[in-house]
């Protein structure tokens, strides 16, 4: 499929909703080259798979992706300036899980670890089966706590929650940030600061394009 369809089907899945101007600042304030750049919340660990995985999610084609838009940072940012301690402990553990499996797999240190290593570890976590998938869905929905009571604190189980929720969460952002960047906004999805006449009632055939504004 046209990578341009898809991004645009995939938009619908996060609604119209425009950012808060919180998030959207921090979008915005992530200038720094990628390959210079600091992180605030990160490790240089997770500096390197972050950045890795968010080129997975949002790779470049015929239109940028999230190296170009600076996703990475965006989502340290993100970490550092805007999620609660517990959304930060969540995704620093479930974090060290997944380079823990990374090592296992490739037994090389994660900061050397290359984009197709990543998303062939990737590839053992999201192919697996529908019966499967509705039961991780359904493991995610709950608190840390809750799947500790339940399942105990070194279960498979609770590794699971953990690694899930951080790379559902890298995804989240990759594309939250993708589609609210400027460059997104205005060049990709459908922009008129100044609209037009009001259409209510149109075949969904002629909307086109997702709008940023």
């Amino acid at each position: 499929m046209n990578r341009r369809i898809a991004l645009k089907k995939m938009s619908l899945a996060l609604g119209y909703t425009l950012a808060a101007p919180t998030l959207i600042s921090t979008l915005y304030s992530c200038t720094s080259e990628p390959e210079t750049w600091q992180p605030l919340f990160f490790t240089k660990s997770k500096k390197h798979v972050v950045t890795q995985l968010a080129d997975i999610i949002v790779p470049r084609g015929e239109i940028v992706g999230a190296i170009d838009l600076n996703i990475p940072q965006f989502i340290d940012k993100m970490y550092a300036d805007v999620a609660s301690e517990e959304a930060m402990d969540i995704f620093k553990k479930g974090g060290d899980l997944f380079e823990k499996s990374f090592v296992e797999r490739f037994n090389k240190d994660p900061t050397s670890g290359s984009k197709e290593e990543y998303n062939e570890l990737l590839d053992t976590y999201f192919r697996i089966s529908d019966e499967s998938q509705e039961k991780i869905f359904q493991l995610t929905k709950f608190d840390e706590q809750e799947v500790i009571d339940q399942y105990g604190l070194n279960s498979k189980n609770h590794d699971d929650y953990l690694i899930y929720k951080f790379l559902l969460s890298v995804r989240y952002h990759s594309l939250y940030g993708f589609y609210t960047s400027e460059k997104i906004g205005e060049e990709v999805l459908s922009y008129d600061p100044i609209p037009g006449t009001y259409k209510g009632c149109i075949p969904l055939s002629e909307v086109g394009n997702a709008w940023s504004l």
